[in-house]
């Protein structure tokens, strides 16, 4: 028995007869008759009973109508559900993510993507070792991974997505205590808040210092990344993270500077080898294009004079602007997409 079978056993009921059922369905007489004898012997027992050049549906036949019903509904829901996911209307996406990265860029792509696709639904496991992260992806858990050392490996595809940069952030009123520019050298003695020993920024943080002939002068270590930025702007010590997240310091009022050498970071995306989801595709490509557009305004904003922490605020504010009034766009019109 199969679903061809069950529509042309319904079609014959629902149109009166074999004849004008064919003609609704497009199909040759002889190949629906066919079908639906088929049907009869696949089940055992007779559903028309076969009078003149007629058909009157048997008991059987009645029996069966609603079961088959029933079954095309569902069959019609499945293919509308799978369609839906395929169309970026509905799903969810599995992610694994460095705890440093949940709150930005991750949290931002997740909101932004949504307000496009509110259907999407998302789970983010977050670890501090990037080992984690990578047995998350390859053991299927998670579909997408992001971290900030890639390594290698046969059973993942990694990508390098951009480095990510760093600056010093200062309580409020220590305007003067920076140059505009911040030798590493210069933070020697300094009071530090750096995350949690073996997180892949805290050692790259201490690796570089070092390098430097600075030994870290660690007052505070905060296990969540979220309590940083607290603990700089009631005035504890000085901490050095990411760009994109000291810009919300600095609307707090927090003093940023930018360091010289510069530090950087890297961001990148793994993934299994098998082919992701279209939501999971999707989400990938709107991260790199957000990144992208990023890194771009930035240079832009550079190449005018602007230094990289004054060129990162003016990017920030117009990202804003521009989601603000695609969001609104949405909230008007429903279904516009940008």
């Amino acid at each position: 028995m199969d679903l061809r079978q069950m529509e042309y056993f319904l079609a014959v009921v629902d149109h009166g007869g074999v004849n004008k059922a064919a003609s609704a369905l497009r199909v040759a007489q002889p190949s629906l008759s066919q079908a639906v004898r088929k049907l009869e012997k696949d089940l055992g027992v007779e559903l028309f009973f076969r009078v003149g050049r007629g058909l009157v549906l048997a008991p059987a036949g009645e029996a069966f109508l609603g079961p088959a019903r029933m079954i095309l509904r569902e069959v019609d829901a499945a293919r509308n559900a799978v369609r839906a996911v395929s169309e970026v209307r509905t799903g969810r996406i599995d992610i694994a993510a460095l705890s440093d990265l949940s709150t930005d860029p991750l949290s931002v792509w997740v909101a932004r993507f949504r307000a496009l696709h509110p259907e999407i639904t998302f789970r983010i496991e977050e670890r501090d070792d990037p080992a984690a992260v990578h047995e998350l992806v390859t053991s299927g858990v998670c579909e997408l991974g992001f971290l900030s050392a890639l390594g290698s490996g046969v059973d993942v595809v990694a990508e390098h997505l951009v480095d990510q940069r760093l600056v010093l952030v200062s309580p409020p009123g220590t305007e003067d205590r920076w140059p505009a520019r911040v030798p590493v050298s210069a933070l020697s003695g300094v009071p530090l808040v750096l995350g949690e020993r073996g997180t892949a920024t805290r050692d790259y943080i201490e690796k570089t210092l070092r390098t430097h002939g600075v030994e870290p002068r660690i007052v505070v270590e905060v296990r969540q990344r979220g309590a940083v930025l607290p603990m700089v702007l009631a005035g504890g010590a000085v901490a050095i993270i990411p760009l994109r997240v000291a810009l919300d310091a600095r609307h707090r009022g927090g003093v940023l500077r930018e360091l010289t050498p510069g530090l950087s970071i890297g961001l990148g995306a793994i993934r299994r080898r098998a082919k992701l989801t279209e939501a999971a595709s999707q989400f990938l490509t709107f991260a790199k294009r957000s990144l992208s557009d990023w890194v771009r305004d930035i240079e832009r904003c550079a190449a005018e004079g602007l230094s990289l922490v004054e060129a990162a605020v003016r990017t920030a504010n117009e990202t804003d602007l521009r989601v603000r009034r695609a969001n609104l766009d949405i909230s008007l019109w429903g279904d516009r997409r940008i």
